[in-house]
């Protein structure tokens, strides 16, 4: 029997151990694929009309899941090492060779590798037509999808993962060459001594992962110097979770030894202990896990938040589904003869705006100049019986009076939380070409264009006594805008409407600016959740790989237990609590970590993404508790399956 025999005889009988490892690989494989085949796709590149930046972002992704995966692979053959040093040992001593043995792990990592290759390709290909129909749905693009193959993809694929399967099949190389033989037999054996638990250094972990906090959720700070204070805030939440995992998860598990009705209760105790024997190692996993879960859940969060406020930002941007310049009755009347013409696009309302430009000034801001917040100093001035009309039909907020002549409302759009001031009680002065100055007080203020942002920038609402007046000086400008139902599936009335409106209307549609959002936040969303899911797999990978080789290290300890009366029952709710832990922990931390992180994207955006954040969160825990019950399961097959 050849070596190459008893690799691929070794594989097959420990495959069920390599399952999600493979599984992993595979589907890892698949989705760099994808991307590449996206970035080649002509199909998927004449439809955007933009191949350069499209090209670019798949590239990116495609590196960024190259070196992920890479380091995934060889963290996962790490593992792995240590559960074969006993079987390299007993090769050794039946006298076989090191080069032999070492050929023998080099082919066996090499066979996997490459038929996880070969599967990945094949399933690929397979699914590239139903990826690229995804992709088009996202960024809402309407368009028949044919199959396609992309030579330059596969040779992409072969040659990157060809790579990374040679650099970590020589890693199984050169295990035999690094240790010696009583070493090798050894190496299940070796402890790891319980670490002392110092409540100063699990308050400093607290500490460092207090202050990354603060300092996230005040970008304002961050502002002055990005790349430092971001990678500050990175560091801090390394440290600080990894010492909380090496100081504090001790001190909680030394505590519950003090409750002594729930310590000596079954076999708890075992289970305390056996936490407490590799909490070295699982400090440095958990914390591993924790950040990649933080990482996961921010890359799946800001990618669906992004794709779910699509619509409300569009709504932001233009309130009416059709604004332009106002042309003449003429146009009014064909426009409403075109839009008649479509059943499913019931006119709700139309509305004739007129407005007046002046320049300005607001007082002073801490933040900004007053310029940034006024545009260039130009205001835009409707009257309050004008706005409440709009209101009533947008829904954009409730009517108002102005119980005072130089009272107003300000309509600011461009409102960011985080860089703009309070208006309310401030004051502003406003010019004529008449000369005559009005100064005004703001008694309220909303983050909303009271119509289309092309028009409105900058928008005061004052009297009617106090507009008539500013008007009687000022040139007025009249906008036209029609409310329509289903505006964001309006793409052949609004094509119409685009020959019909002359150019110089300077016409604006809510669906334009809809498709707008959709194609990049589309875009985001498909490369942000396939990536996610990527660091999810592998993040349920690596905690499984850890638990299981710790199971077969354990196996002689669970006889022991058995021999001694110990029921499967019993060991199995002992696994069970144990993996609990091991597998929350992270998860919390993860969770907490990426929370605090979508919390200051909130501030950015000014947006509130509570509901696509809980939904990423959900269903991430689900995925993840799903790895929780299949290491259970495997470790209870090793442990608890001897006789």
């Amino acid at each position: 029997m050849t070596l190459f025999n008893i690799a691929a005889k070794n594989i097959r009988r420990n495959f069920y151990r390599y399952f999600i490892y493979f599984t992993s690989m595979i589907f890892s494989i698949v989705i760099y694929f994808t991307f590449v085949s996206l970035q080649y796709n002509k199909q998927v590149l004449e439809a955007t009309k933009d191949s350069l930046k499209l090209a670019v972002a798949f590239k990116g992704a495609s590196i960024i899941l190259m070196i992920f995966v890479g380091i995934f692979i060889w963290f996962s053959n790490a593992f792995f090492t240590r559960k074969r040093k006993k079987e390299v040992a007993l090769y050794s001593l039946l006298g076989v060779k090191k080069r032999a043995i070492a050929k023998m792990l080099f082919y066996e990592n090499f066979v996997m590798g490459i038929l996880a290759l070969a599967i990945g390709i094949f399933i690929g290909t397979l699914l590239s037509k139903l990826f690229v129909m995804l992709l088009v749905k996202l960024m809402g693009f309407s368009m028949a999808v044919a199959f396609s193959f992309e030579l330059k993809a596969v040779l992409n694929t072969i040659f990157v993962f060809a790579i990374i399967i040679l650099v970590t099949s020589f890693q199984g190389y050169r295990l035999i060459y690094r240790f010696k033989l009583i070493e090798l037999f050894q190496a299940e054996k070796k402890s790891e001594p319980v670490p002392k638990a110092s409540l100063i250094v699990g308050i400093l972990g607290i500490v460092f992962m207090g202050f990354s906090y603060w300092l996230a959720l005040h970008p304002t700070i961050i502002f002055r110097n990005l790349l430092m204070f971001a990678m500050t805030i990175l560091l801090g939440a390394i440290v600080g979770t990894y010492l909380v995992f090496h100081t504090l998860t001790v001190i909680v598990l030394k505590r519950s030894r003090n409750n002594k009705h729930r310590h000596y209760k079954g076999i708890n105790m075992i289970g305390t202990s056996q936490l407490l024997y590799r909490i070295r190692g699982n400090a440095r996993t958990l914390t591993i896990i924790a950040i990649l879960s933080a990482v996961t859940l921010c890359s799946i969060g800001t990618s669906y938040s992004v794709y779910y406020s699509s619509k409300e930002n569009a709504e932001h941007q233009e309130p009416f589904s059709y604004t332009y310049l106002s042309q003449g009755k003429a146009l009014d009347e064909k426009v409403k003869a075109t839009i008649s013409k479509y059943d499913q696009h019931h006119i709700i309302g139309d509305l004739q705006i007129q407005y007046v430009k002046v320049r300005g000034n607001l007082e002073t801001f801490d933040m900004l100049p007053t310029e940034f917040l006024a545009d260039d100093d130009q205001f835009t001035l409707i009257s309050e019986s004008q706005f409440n009309k709009l209101a009533a039909l947008t829904g954009i907020r409730q009517q108002i009076h102005l119980e005072k002549k130089h009272d107003v409302l300000i309509m600011d759009g461009g409102y960011i939380d985080l860089l703009s001031g309070d208006y309310t009680g401030k004051k502003a002065v406003f010019k004529t070409t008449a000369n005559q100055m009005e100064e005004i007080q703001v008694i309220d203020f909303e983050k909303k264009y009271p119509f289309s942002s092309q028009f409105a920038h900058f928008t005061i609402v004052i009297s009617d006594l106090l507009y008539d007046q500013v008007a009687a000086t000022e040139s007025e400008t009249t906008l036209t805008a029609w409310k329509i139902q289903n505006e964001e599936q309006a793409e052949k009335l609004t094509k119409e409407l685009t020959n019909i409106i002359p150019e110089e209307a300077q016409l604006s549609s809510f669906y334009v600016t809809y498709k707008g959002y959709l194609k990049p936040s589309g875009l985001l969303i498909f490369l942000g959740g396939f990536l996610g899911l990527v660091f999810l797999l592998a993040t349920g990978s690596i905690i499984y790989f850890k638990q299981l080789t710790e199971a077969t290290d354990d196996k002689d300890r669970y006889l022991i237990l058995r021999k001694i009366g110990v029921s499967k029952k019993e060991i199995k709710h002992s696994i069970a609590k144990q993996m609990l832990f091991v597998f929350a922990m992270p998860l919390i931390i993860g969770i907490l970590h990426s929370a605090v992180a979508l919390t200051a994207l909130s501030s950015l955006l000014s947006q509130d993404i509570t509901i696509p954040v809980v939904i990423s969160m959900g269903i991430y825990s689900l995925i993840y508790l799903g790895y929780y019950f299949l290491t259970v399961n495997a470790y209870n097959k090793i442990v608890n399956s001897l006789k």
